[in-house]
Formats: structure tokens, C-alpha cells, sequence
């Protein structure tokens, strides 16, 4: 059975954060990989992105981007061609019967709605986007369609956690070089290293966007090996490849 994540943030719309059970891939990659970027079977990542997108809302048409951590965010009024994906890693989208996906290995997926508007968004937030404001710029797109940032509910899905996500030096101190204040998201770890936490970074540039609720679910990816895939758990492991798991929001018809 697909197992779905919802937000009480979001309750108002059709959403979830999927994990990796109840798909049809085999081996490293069970069960409900949708990264196309992964050797699994292509045929197997398709059923699954039918299987996820029926589980949050059927007969929707799944939009996916091609995420390269940046902050650049698109407006989706119908999916494009796998083959002709927009590089950027958020979407917003003010149509009925698109759904939004955005993949996730271990960085933070992240939704947003302003039920009232009827304006939706979903982004990708690794270090490299939430540093780059990510948050904010999805935000605005979304203004631009019509929300209000003080409307704009958010959840932030599934992720890797603090206690498992270690940085040497030089990642925090590039943090701290953009400002001193952004100390307060890392915690000391073995000598030379620090223990990052992304989910509270997302949150906080959200909460400097304006958004007022901001939901993070606290489940750890790297750590709950059963229930998410994980590019840090399976690079250390020496896999050679890692499964994606998807994060989905739409409006119904």
C-alpha cells in the first residue's frame, strides 16, 4: 500500500509526502522509486508515478521539474514533456487538475497553499536552494498568481535531520559568512564538524517570506531506511545509485 504523509497545514488541499512503500520496483530501489535519473526499470518509475499520483489525486496530470538545486521556480499550467522539463526546483500553479511532484532523496520537499486563492506550490529545498532562497522565491511566484503570503499555509516533508546530517567546517562557515544568526542552525559534532539543520533553515526562510504557518513533519530520511529512500545512507553504503521519493500537491477539478 502507498504510504502517504499528510500535513493538518495543508488539510484543505489534495497533498502528501510519499515514501518508498507500496511501489513495484525491485532490489535497491524498492519499492516506490519515481527518479528518473535512477537505473531502475523505466517502466517500473512510470507505474509508480501513476501509482502516487492516483493515491493523492486521481485523474490529475503529474508535473515534475528538472531539479538542479537552485532557486529558480516555474509556472505550470500543464505538465511538460519529461523530455522537455524546465530546469528549476519549485512550481506554482493556479490550475485545477494539475498535481505538483517534487523528488526527494534526503533535501526538503516542500508544499504551500493558499486554499483561499486557489494557489498552490512545491519545491525543492537542499542546502544549495534553501541558501539561495528558495522559500522566498516560490512565495513570490505564487503571489503572482494571485496569493497572499499571509494566507500561505506550508509543510515541510520528510528530510534528512539534524542529528544525521554532519557538515565539516567549511559548510558552516559559509552559512555563517552570509550572516552570524544562521549559527543557531547547526550544533557541534566530532572535531572539525557540525550538525546541520535544514529543516529549520527551510522553515525560517519561509517564516522571513511571510509565511505565518509552517508545518515541518520531523521524519528523518536517512534514518527510517524502511520507510524513505536516502542519498547519504545509500552513498555511504556504497549502493551506487538511490531511489527518489515524491512530494505532490493540486488542485481538484
Amino acid at each position: 500500500m502507498v504510504d502517504v504523509i499528510r500535513a493538518g497545514a495543508l488539510a484543505a488541499v489534495p497533498h502528501g509526502f510519499l515514501g518508498r512503500r507500496g511501489g513495484v520496483s525491485t532490489g535497491q530501489y524498492a519499492s516506490l522509486n519515481v527518479g528518473t535519473g535512477s537505473d531502475d526499470l523505466p517502466r517500473a518509475i512510470e507505474a509508480n508515478r501513476t501509482l502516487v499520483a492516483n493515491a493523492v489525486l486521481p485523474g490529475a496530470a503529474l508535473a515534475t521539474v528538472y531539479q538542479v538545486h537552485s532557486a529558480e521556480v516555474v509556472r505550470i499550467d500543464t505538465p511538460f514533456p519529461m523530455a522537455a522539463r524546465p530546469h528549476a526546483d519549485a512550481m506554482v500553479t493556479d490550475r485545477p487538475g494539475v498535481l505538483l511532484g517534487i523528488l526527494t532523496a534526503d533535501c526538503a520537499p516542500v508544499l504551500l497553499s493558499d486554499a483561499e486563492a486557489g494557489v498552490i506550490g512545491a519545491a525543492h529545498a537542499g542546502w544549495r536552494g534553501a541558501f539561495g532562497g528558495i522559500g522566498g522565491a516560490t512565495v513570490a511566484a505564487m503571489e503572482r498568481l494571485g496569493a497572499d503570503r499571509g494566507r500561505i499555509a506550508a509543510a515541510i516533508g520528510p528530510c534528512i535531520a539534524q542529528a544525521s546530517y554532519e557538515v565539516d567546517d567549511g559548510f558552516y562557515l559559509r552559512f555563517l559568512a552570509e550572516d552570524e544568526g544562521f549559527d543557531r542552525f547547526f550544533k557541534p559534532g566530532r572535531d572539525g564538524h557540525h550538525q546541520f539543520d535544514l529543516a529549520a533553515f527551510v522553515a525560517a526562510d519561509l517564516a522571513a517570506a511571510g509565511v505565518t504557518r509552517v508545518e515541518i513533519t520531523g521524519l528523518d530520511t536517512y534514518a527510517d531506511e524502511d520507510r524513505f529512500f536516502s542519498y547519504r545512507r545509500a552513498t555511504q553504503a556504497g549502493e551506487g545509485g538511490y531511489g527518489r521519493q515524491i512530494s505532490l500537491i493540486g488542485l481538484p477539478v
